[in-house]
């Protein structure tokens, strides 16, 4: 086996078309981590369950500077209770043959770049599964500039990490012991976190609710849901304020008329981050419903 394997990366990411960092690992476009700053959780959901995807949400966790939003693309790191043989062999084999330096979750941090975020499945261990303190916090601040950290596990040295504001960390639990006793057996490569599943390269959305890994080929649906979601927000908003609709009507399925009258609206109150929205689509609905089927 290898660690951080260019052709097995490419191979289990095979929907995604675009860029691609060195290592194979999809590259999501840095437009699209600044437009999901906006993306809630439920909206990023509600794209992939219509997808298929049901296992992409975890929650329970406790974070380091509660209400900061996590955006990021994942780089992952799978461990395993400590089998000797086995730990020895790939201890040996990333410090020998692929000249990885230290411990295992050192090997992970230092591959880390501008707006990673480290996802790692620890399996729920905490006391000496601590993957992460204030030194390696620190490291992962100044590598990923503004991403952070995930760990399914626990995580040590509280008040340091605490005092590190330009990234953010979820995390399972603390403790005072050094990590001991975990092999690393993947290094991006499919990751289970609680009940979801991260692979490399995953926009990762960390918010009060949760963490939830959205894969790269759908990452920019769920701006555009989030976007166009937002817009009309406003509008209904706007127009219930000047009376000239109920919550019932705004709320529930709109009517033609309302729909019209948004998109008259819009062209007039769209700012400029949601310019490049295409509302083609639900013209071409409004258009269907009010000429009826097209009869043969």
């Amino acid at each position: 086996m290898r660690f951080d394997n260019r052709e097995d990366i490419i191979q289990l990411t095979p929907l995604w078309k675009g860029e691609r960092f060195e290592n194979g690992r999809p590259k999501v476009p840095d437009d699209i981590l600044r437009r999901f700053q906006r993306v809630t959780t439920e909206e990023a959901w509600g794209v992939l369950w219509e997808h298929g995807y049901k296992y992409q949400f975890q929650g329970d966790w406790k974070v380091i500077h509660p209400g900061k939003i996590l955006v990021g693309r994942a780089v992952t790191a799978v461990m395993v209770p400590k089998r000797p043989d086995l730990d020895t062999y790939l201890l040996e084999y990333g410090q020998k043959e692929e000249g990885r330096k230290g411990f295992f979750n050192s090997w992970v941090i230092e591959s880390l770049q501008e707006g990673d975020v480290l996802v790692v499945d620890m399996f729920d261990k905490v006391y000496e599964g601590t993957f992460v303190g204030g030194n390696l916090s620190t490291a992962v601040s100044r590598r990923t500039k503004y991403g952070g950290q995930v760990i399914w596990g626990g995580i040590r040295d509280v008040q340091q990490v605490m005092e590190i504001t330009n990234i953010q960390t979820f995390y399972r639990g603390n403790d005072p012991t050094p990590i001991r006793d975990v092999t690393l057996v993947g290094m991006n490569v499919p990751c289970r976190i609680g009940n979801a599943i991260c692979m490399p390269g995953d926009v990762v959305l960390g918010t009060p609710a949760g963490i939830i890994f959205v894969p790269p080929h759908l990452a920019e649906e769920c701006c555009i849901k989030a976007e166009k979601t937002a817009m009309r927000d406003r509008f209904g908003l706007q127009r219930l304020r000047e009376g000239k609709y109920t919550t019932a009507q705004i709320d529930s399925l709109w009517t033609d008329e309302i729909w019209q009258d948004f998109h008259n609206w819009r062209k007039e109150n769209t700012p400029p981050e949601y310019a490049h929205l295409d509302w083609s689509g639900e013209e071409e609905e409004m258009r269907k419903r009010q000429t009826g089927p097209t009869i043969a």
